[in-house]
């Protein structure tokens, strides 16, 4: 693996144009997991100890921070991240903060699971970032309140120790822990403002929920699918076709850039666990001028299965959902859509149930985690 570029110190001051013209930021290789702290599965920054600057849920904003360099307020400088005041020491005499002062957020993820890698990025936060972060992991069952979280009896784990940060820059971090997580306890020392947080890892969903539901979305990112490759990612990521919910604009699903051979376009999936599957969605909302003409579905089972097609070549409309019932239940571990010949599709739904073997193993797993 490419060592992850650390970047330290101050940016220089914006000096007009670009914002971006000078960020830093680099290719890392966790980014290709999911955002567990998306806010379209559910996650949100549920207490801080500082917000005097910035609000917290600045932090998971999916689209990049902007920068207006004229918008002021009456606390001052109106920043598009979390940024806490300026700390103190205790007297005239030692005005300085102490090793230990830190500001720090609390983080519910939307999906518990492994995390890969945290990035803070600290875009536009140039001379007022935080000298060092630290990130922490926890895994507490149900919906715990700040109050519970900062309890003695919860148990804290390492993810990010204490580390020296850059202003204006995508400060990534590998993470090893494998473990399952809940939470995160973002610090910050000993104070200033972080842009963004995003959170790359594996869903690892609960066993006996998926249990007690009985017929379920076997390919959904909260429900632990996952992409692992796809043709082509242009315009957006494949990971969009399988988030909760319909797509409300055209770049909330998966588009590719035009073709101009006789080829096709695909994403591949790994399923939850082995599954039953009966019934197949594919939406094409928003995408009007550019979805997809014709498309089908496979599946395997196991690594080492052969692909048997489910669905076959099926005409597309665009901006509309299309549902399929099967004439039989297709048992499988991954699947793929092939869409002809390019374009996109906003979602992709395969409703069924865990086979006993899928049962067994998601619960294995699941505790062997931690969860």
């Amino acid at each position: 693996m490419t060592a992850i570029p650390s970047f330290t110190g101050d940016a220089n001051p914006y000096g007009g144009g670009d914002p971006y013209a000078d960020y830093r930021t680099a290719d890392f290789p966790f980014t290709q997991y999911a955002n567990l702290a998306d806010r379209r599965l559910g996650a949100g920054v549920i207490a801080a100890n500082d917000e005097f600057f910035a609000q917290r849920e600045n932090l998971l904003v999916p689209e990049r921070a902007e920068f207006d360099p004229e918008h002021f307020g009456h606390k001052g400088k109106i920043m598009d991240g979390w940024e806490t005041r300026r700390r103190r020491g205790a007297s005239s005499e030692h005005p300085w903060p102490t090793a230990e002062d830190h500001d720090w957020a609390l983080v519910r993820l939307g999906a518990p699971g492994v995390i890969r890698g945290i990035v803070v990025d600290t875009a536009h936060f140039r001379g007022n970032y935080p000298q060092a972060v630290s990130v922490e992991g926890a895994s507490v069952p149900g919906s715990p309140s700040p109050e519970e979280l900062l309890g003695d009896d919860v148990k804290w784990t390492t993810l990010v120790p204490r580390t020296p940060i850059g202003g204006h820059a995508a400060n990534g971090f590998a993470v090893q822990a494998e473990q399952r997580f809940t939470h995160l306890r973002v610090n910050q020392h000993p104070d200033g403002g972080i842009a963004r947080l995003r959170v790359h890892g594996e869903v690892v969903p609960d066993p006996e929920w998926l249990s007690v539901l009985g017929t379920f979305d076997v390919i959904a990112l909260e429900n632990g699918g996952q992409v692992e490759n796809a043709s082509n990612l242009f315009y957006s990521p494949a990971t969009n076709t399988i988030q909760p919910g319909r797509s409300r604009k055209m770049d909330d699903g998966w588009e590719t850039r035009r073709r101009r051979d006789r080829g096709n376009d695909w994403i591949s999936y790994r399923l939850v666990a082995q599954s039953l599957i009966r019934a197949v969605e594919i939406d094409t909302a928003y995408l009007k001028g550019n979805s997809a003409g014709w498309a089908s579905v496979s599946v395997k089972d196991g690594e080492d299965g052969e692909w048997t097609e489910i669905l076959p070549r099926t005409r597309l409309q665009p901006d509309t959902n299309h549902r399929f019932v099967l004439p039989a239940p297709a048992v499988g571990t991954h699947a793929r859509v092939d869409i002809f010949p390019d374009g996109g599709i906003s979602r992709l739904r395969l409703h069924g149930s865990l086979t006993e073997q899928g049962t067994a193993g998601l619960a294995a797993r699941h505790q062997e985690l931690g969860g």
